[in-house]
């Protein structure tokens, strides 16, 4: 069923889009923008208040609403771990990982791996996997998710909805850059907040409050499920929907799997993938980028009660629609026969919200939608740009940079639409599901090679290339073999013949298989080969962060400089006069109106950068991987950051 605004509504969703384009083009007019430090990184100038809410709203993305809210919907309170997850892994981004990363005066992590190896080729293929594990996981779900809302609200085809979300998104991220990012990023974490509050106190009115919830939901189902348990078992909601930590062979989310295996997608998520990381390598000190972690990490804790609870709200008062059990009912409601938990929170706010209040929670999954997808397409173009396209092009302008780095993100693009069809019928119609199920298979191997490379001196370049191949083998059959046999769909009476390691081995339990792989591969091959030297190890691991002495690069090893000098791109033969205008002194050329927009949408400048000296040169590097902190800062981020992981540890073990 089609449901539908009205023009309160349409109101507030025009107000939104106006403020957020507003702030998102006022970031491309400030200083540095044309180039690349200022481009990928803000010019490394942030706050800790836009890097917070920018790792938060980058985290959440429309996923949330759809696939969080949809899996706690399906099976209640377990799926809370992976946020829970996040409080702590955010604090060992600030403290542990961010370190060695400013120290080491990296863009990208694909250029920490090339600092703290050597080589080339773990950088291009971290590069490589990052790209193809965001067309998967993120770029996919993201415009998957929105694609959703937008077919219960206007009725629209999938793809149809996607051109119009991507048509929304792209202007500012493309033309902005990270500043862009950040400042709308601000901006939408406020009004997800506030939406999702107003929507969660609604939903316990509702119903009733906490225990009329607990009480409910353990019989939201429909009723062709009641009367007739045995067949439609799947359609009932979990005995243990109200536990964390549940059974480790026979659950949905076995234990052992969220407590080993959880924790290495998370330690890849948070504190080695660009997306993240990005954020905080923006921050003008080490302690903004501190104080952005945890502010991050700090609102990692509320998704439970903004998301999760609303998707079982709903459950509770739809059954029908969200919990439907026969796949032919679930097709003729959602569109899949895979399930229709997904749906769950956009249907809920569509039929409960007064008429003003949908325009407002419409307009905040459209700000976590535009949130993730700016802040993808941004790391995913900076990782392009400067750790492919400048193998290939090492004198690359930066006004070619600029444009690769635009061009790189519409390819993804492209690819990501191609692969939503696969997305739906794969984990029973959970995305969550679905999500997770692809990180198990593939970020288990960059988790412990960026572990090995931080905390172990003694890892070679062999030990971690080989190690990451191992995993990758390992992590891609388990996949291709998932993809390959889906699961019987609920209600249906297909046999489930799919192999043991998929049926009895859960995902999260594969991931800590890939895991071991790799770190057995590494551990031995690193001590077969030959240690890096101590010179060539300096501030890039966590125990030589500190050192003073920069590290020392071998001729094979140099990276292109960018020494800022930029020559004036040129234009096209019908603009010559253009040319010879700037090839006098003193004469100021006269830009046409085309040549106006064309630098301003590719981030060019016409004039030329000025030479820095080699003291001009060293004052920005010392900028760039300074680790000072004011102490008195220091002490209370240091408790700030303590206090919040021990009210986790206390939520963690009140619903476990």
């Amino acid at each position: 069923m089609v449901e539908q605004l009205q023009e309160a509504d349409y109101a507030l969703l025009a107000l939104y889009f106006v403020v957020v384009m507003a702030v998102g083009l006022w970031s491309t007019f400030r200083p540095g923008r044309d180039n690349a430090a200022g481009y990928f990184l803000a010019g490394k100038s942030m706050h800790w208040i836009p890097i917070g809410a920018s790792i938060f709203a980058s985290n959440v993305g429309a996923p949330m609403f759809i696939g969080l809210a949809g899996t706690a919907a399906a099976s209640g309170f377990a799926v809370v771990i992976y946020e829970w997850h996040g409080v702590f892994l955010c604090v060992a981004l600030g403290w542990l990982f961010v370190p060695v990363y400013v120290a080491s005066g990296a863009f990208t992590l694909p250029e920490y791996l090339k600092k703290r190896f050597g080589g080339k080729r773990l950088r291009i293929y971290l590069s490589i996997m990052a790209l193809v594990i965001y067309i998967l996981t993120r770029i996919t779900t993201e415009l998957y998710s929105g694609a959703i809302f937008l077919r219960q609200l206007l009725g629209w085809n999938v793809y149809l909805s996607i051109i119009v979300i991507l048509a929304v998104t792209g202007l500012y991220t493309v033309v902005g850059g990270l500043a862009a990012v950040m400042y709308t990023d601000t901006l939408q974490t406020v009004i997800l907040l506030l939406g999702s509050s107003i929507l969660t106190v609604i939903g316990f009115v509702e119903i009733g409050g906490w225990n009329a919830m607990m009480t409910k939901y353990g019989q939201a189902a429909t009723n062709y499920t009641l009367a007739n348990r045995s067949f439609y078992a799947c359609g009932l909601p979990r005995e243990d929907f109200d536990h964390i930590f549940r059974d480790p062979v026979t659950s949905d989310i076995p234990w052992p799997g969220i407590v080993f295996g959880a924790t290495t997608l998370g330690l890849y998520f948070f504190c080695s993938d660009q997306l993240m990381v990005q954020r905080c390598l923006a921050a003008k000190s080490l302690g903004h980028a501190k104080a952005g972690a945890l502010m991050a990490g700090t609102l990692k804790i509320l998704p439970f009660f903004l998301f999760m609870i609303p998707g079982m709200i709903s459950r509770i008062l739809f059954p029908d629609d969200v919990a439907c059990a026969d796949p032919d009912k679930c097709e003729q409601v959602c569109g899949n026969r895979a399930g229709c938990t997904n749906i769950a929170y956009p249907l809920f706010v569509l039929r409960k919200l007064p008429t003003g209040l949908r325009g407002l929670m419409l307009a905040a999954l459209l700000a976590a939608l535009m949130s993730s997808l700016t802040s993808i397409f941004n790391s995913s173009s900076t990782m392009f740009t400067m750790d492919i396209w400048r193998k290939f092009r090492r004198h690359a302008r930066q006004g070619e940079l600029m444009i690769v780095g635009r061009v790189s993100v519409l390819v993804q693009i492209g690819f990501s639409i191609l692969w939503i069809p696969v997305m739906e019928a794969s984990q029973g119609g959970q995305m969550w599901s679905y999500i997770q199920a692809v990180a198990s298979y593939s970020y288990p191997p960059w988790c412990m090679i960026f572990l090995f490379a931080i905390f172990w001196k003694r890892t070679t370049e062999q030990g971690a290339f080989y190690g990451l191949m191992a995993g990758l083998v390992t992590g891609v059959a388990r996949m291709i073999v998932d993809f390959v046999n889906p699961a019987p769909t609920c209600g249906s009476q297909e046999e489930d013949t799919r192999p043991p390691v998929l049926k009895k081995v859960h995902f999260l339990h594969f991931a800590i298989i890939v895991a071991v792989v790799t770190t057995i591969v590494t551990l031995v091959i690193s001590l077969m080969t030959k240690p890096r030297p101590p010179e060539k190890l300096r501030r890039v691991t966590w125990w030589t962060r500190h050192d003073p002495d920069e590290p020392e690069v071998s001729d094979s090893e140099e990276e292109i400089e960018d020494d800022e000098v930029e020559e004036v791109p040129k234009m096209p033969m019908t603009n010559d006069k253009y040319l010879e205008e700037l090839n006098h002194p003193g004469i100021t050329p006269k830009k046409t109106v085309r040549r106006k927009v064309y630098n301003w949408v590719c981030g060019i400048s016409d004039k030329p950068h000025p030479k820095l000296t080699d003291e001009e040169r060293k004052a920005v590097r010392d900028k760039m991987t300074s680790l000072e902190e004011n102490p008195h800062m220091k002490r209370i981020l240091d408790i700030s950051a303590f206090v919040v992981a021990i009210g986790t540890v206390f939520l963690v073990a009140f619903f476990a």
